[in-house]
C-alpha cells in the first residue's frame, strides 16, 4: 500500500484544522495538471507543511482527482477548498499560478484531489517528515507504507487517532475505528473512502461531461447532481448512483414524475397531464437514450434505476 507526502499550504491548513471535523475536503493543485496516479482510492494522503516547519500535520484518505473549473470547484466544496469566499481562493490559487497569463473571468482549471475523512493536528500532535525527503520535491512523494519511513508516518498517524486526540465527526468514527483499531503490526489495509458532498458532486459532473444526461444542456448554475436513491433512503454518495440533470428535470425525477429506466431510456409520467394538462417539453423527451458517462464503472446502477421505478416513479395513465 502507497502513501502521497504532498506539499501543503500553511494557511490552507489552519483554515480547515479550525474547523474540523470535516468529511472532506478539496486539496487543490493551481494549475490543472496532469492525472494523479500516485494512489489508489482509500490510500493514506499525508499534509506535509513547508518551511519552516518540515513536518506532517495531519491526513485523510484519497478519494479521487479531476481536473475542473475553480468555479465548479467552490460550488461543489466551498469552504472546504481551505478559503473563506470564491475570491479567497482564487486569490490563493493566483499566488501560485505566476507566470502564467491572467484570467479575471477566473475561467481557469484546478487540480482537485479529493480527500475523504480528513484530520489535522495540533502542533504538539505534528509527525517529523521522512527523513528522506528532498526539500526541492515540488508538490510530494510516494512511500510505501508497508515500510521504512512510509511505515514510520502511517503508524504515527493512526496512533492520534486511537488516541483520540483529533476530532472526528460522528459518522467517521466507526470506520475510523477499523482502521486504527486494527492489528498494530499487521499488514496496512486499504480503506474505501466515504464519498463527501463534493466530491460526489465533482465526480458525476465530470462523468457527464458537464451535461445533463437528458437534455443535454451544458449551462452549469442550472444543472444539478441528483442521486437515483436518495442519501436519506440509504443511497450512497458514489457516481453510479448519480445523474447530472438540468434543475427542473432533477424536481420532476425527485417527485416520481420521470425516471431513467434499467436500460437507460428517459420516461415520464402521464400525471404529468393529468395533475398539470401540459408537460410538452418532457414528452418531447420520452423514450429517448440518455447520455452515459464514458467509463462503464462510472455508470448508473442498474439496480438502482430498478428501485427509482419501483419506489418513487409513478407513471399515471398512458
Amino acid at each position: 500500500m502507497r502513501g502521497f507526502v504532498a506539499n501543503t499550504d500553511f494557511d490552507w491548513f489552519a483554515f480547515l484544522a479550525a474547523r474540523q471535523p470535516l468529511e472532506e475536503v478539496n486539496f487543490w493543485q493551481p494549475s490543472g495538471g496532469d492525472a494523479f496516479r500516485a494512489l489508489a482510492p482509500g490510500e493514506p494522503f499525508f499534509f506535509r507543511l513547508k518551511k519552516p516547519y518540515y513536518t506532517i500535520a495531519g491526513f485523510g484518505l484519497f478519494a479521487r482527482h479531476e481536473v475542473v473549473s475553480a468555479k465548479l470547484a467552490w460550488e461543489a466544496f466551498g469552504e472546504r477548498n481551505g478559503a473563506p469566499n470564491f475570491a479567497g481562493m482564487c486569490e490563493r490559487i493566483e499566488k501560485y499560478r505566476r507566470g502564467q497569463s491572467a484570467d479575471p473571468a477566473k475561467q481557469y482549471k484546478v487540480g482537485c484531489l479529493m480527500i475523504s475523512q480528513p484530520v489535522f493536528f495540533a502542533e504538539q500532535d505534528w509527525v517529523p517528515e521522512p527523513a528522506d525527503f528532498s526539500r526541492n520535491i515540488v508538490r510530494g512523494a510516494g512511500y510505501d507504507v508497508f515500510e521504512g519511513e512510509g511505515r514510520r508516518i502511517w503508524e504515527a498517524c493512526l496512533e492520534r487517532v486511537r488516541a483520540h486526540r483529533v476530532p472526528l465527526a460522528a459518522e467517521e468514527e466507526a470506520q475510523w475505528a477499523e482502521v486504527a483499531e486494527g492489528p498494530r503490526y499487521g499488514a496496512p489495509q486499504i480503506v474505501r473512502p466515504r464519498l463527501g458532498q463534493g466530491t460526489f458532486r465533482v465526480a458525476v459532473t465530470q462523468a457527464y461531461h458537464g451535461a445533463c444526461a437528458v437534455s443535454g444542456e451544458h449551462s452549469l448554475p442550472v444543472l444539478d447532481v441528483a442521486h437515483i436513491r436518495g442519501y436519506a433512503e440509504g443511497g450512497p454518495h458514489d457516481v453510479r448512483n448519480g445523474l447530472l440533470l438540468r434543475a427542473d428535470i432533477h424536481r420532476l425525477f425527485d417527485r416520481g414524475y420521470v425516471t431513467v429506466t434499467p436500460d437507460f431510456r428517459f420516461e415520464v409520467s402521464g400525471r404529468l397531464r393529468e395533475e398539470f394538462e401540459n408537460g410538452k417539453t418532457y414528452y418531447a423527451l420520452q423514450g429517448r437514450v440518455i447520455q452515459l458517462p464514458d467509463r462503464t464503472i462510472d455508470r448508473p446502477d442498474q439496480a438502482l434505476l430498478q428501485w427509482h421505478n419501483e419506489q418513487v416513479f409513478e407513471r399515471g395513465a398512458a
